[in-house]
């Protein structure tokens, strides 16, 4: 059975006000000992430290540097404690809401229709995926594999034979079928456009908490529990109540499930740090074939750094980021798809999360050198 709400009654409902952040600061903190680690962990237990690098607290340690927003009224509270305790850091960035405004630095060629050159909202991003099926019926189409918490469509692009003018996609493409969802976490992206634009999680509601959203990155059925830090509603790492709990993850794990023995590869991109990762997260262990993923991590490196020398580093997650649970990568692998990488792209911290604009091609450019030697190999070392 439906429900129909009046019209009047949603007319009356309050706009929400876009949050700011004028006067926010991002600081990074090069930590030298454990007595400094201890006295950024004691921060952020009295002032509201977002941590951008690594993305909790509890991963803090000796020898790490920490990159963190704190907002204009704690901001000269938490450069003193610095200063007290003989701590070196500089400010990232010195006014976040001005930074959020820079992003979009590229000139708009037609307003209103999706760009490969600027941030496009879901709006434009879905009228694209419907143009791509459209403009090549034969090569491209549109795959609707579940929804969003709040209804909205979850689309996976299928691109398969093609005879087109570039010679090496062609190639490709002619032996390997590629899956490609734009966007998972449609409706906090959504929201990131219209309330919060450094919003990360998905937006479900949590059972007797105020608190919003789960990270969909840790709600994947693997090690999902071995992080007790993960279970505050309240963090932005939250892992949900159970596994797949949340229906965009669910509906992506069922979707690789169904394709499981004709998937090579599971490639994933986020942002940021440059850096090429593969398993484990969950574990300081080595995966069975990491002297290959080691390989193959440093061949697509070395070739990402070749047009703008955009140095990456790679290896396992935990080693060489931190260490993880319940993410796709791992669930993936040990699903049985033995080519798994995630991309962490710009920068390395000047900017964060609020990459510019006319940064989006040359890292499009770069990334995509790395892609197709990636895919290469796996057509070359795989049945």
């Amino acid at each position: 059975m439906r429900f129909l709400l009046p019209v009047g009654l949603i007319a009356t409902t309050l706009a929400i006000a876009p949050v700011r952040f004028d006067g926010d600061k991002v600081l990074r903190v090069k930590l030298q000992d454990e007595k400094q680690a201890n006295i950024i962990k004691d921060l952020a237990k009295t002032s509201q430290l977002d941590f951008w690098y690594p993305d909790a607290t509890h991963h803090v340690a000796a020898n790490m540097t920490v990159d963190f927003q704190i907002s204009a009224k704690e901001s000269q509270f938490v450069q003193s404690a610095l200063d007290q305790n003989q701590m070196h850091y500089e400010i990232l960035i010195h006014d976040v809401q001005e930074e959020v405004e820079k992003q979009f630095d590229v000139k708009e060629d037609n307003p209103g229709r999706h760009s490969y050159a600027k941030y496009n909202n879901w709006n434009k991003i879905v009228a694209w995926t419907e143009k791509m099926v459209h403009k090549h019926p034969k090569m491209v189409s549109r795959i609707k594999i579940g929804t969003t918490v709040e209804d909205n469509p979850l689309y996976v692009l299928k691109a398969t034979k093609t005879y087109g003018k570039n010679k090496i996609m062609t190639k490709l493409l002619d032996r390997m079928n590629f899956y490609v969802l734009p966007v998972f976490n449609v409706d906090g992206y959504i929201w990131s456009w219209t309330q919060n634009r450094m919003w990360r999680k998905n937006r479900s509601r949590n059972q007797n908490s105020k608190c919003i959203g789960t990270d969909l990155n840790r709600n994947f059925n693997v090690s999902w529990n071995s992080f007790p830090n993960t279970n505050d509603p309240c963090q932005e790492i939250y892992r949900g109540p159970a596994p797949e709990s949340e229906k965009e993850t669910k509906a992506v794990s069922d979707f690789i499930r169904s394709h499981l023995k004709s998937i090579k590869a599971y490639i994933t991109f986020h942002s940021y740090s440059q850096m090429l990762l593969f398993p484990y997260g969950y574990t300081s262990e080595l995966p069975p074939n990491h002297k290959n993923l080691a390989k193959v991590a440093k061949i697509a490196t070395d070739v990402l750094s070749t047009p703008y020398e955009t140095h990456y580093t790679y290896g396992p997650i935990a080693s060489t980021i931190y260490p993880t649970s319940g993410s796709s990568l791992d669930w993936a692998y040990n699903l049985g798809i033995k080519h798994t990488f995630a991309f962490e792209l710009r920068d390395k911290g000047r900017f964060g999360f609020l990459l510019p604009e006319s940064q989006i091609k040359p890292t499009c450019k770069e990334t995509m050198l790395a892609l197709k030697f990636i895919v290469k190999y796996i057509l070359k070392h795989t049945s």
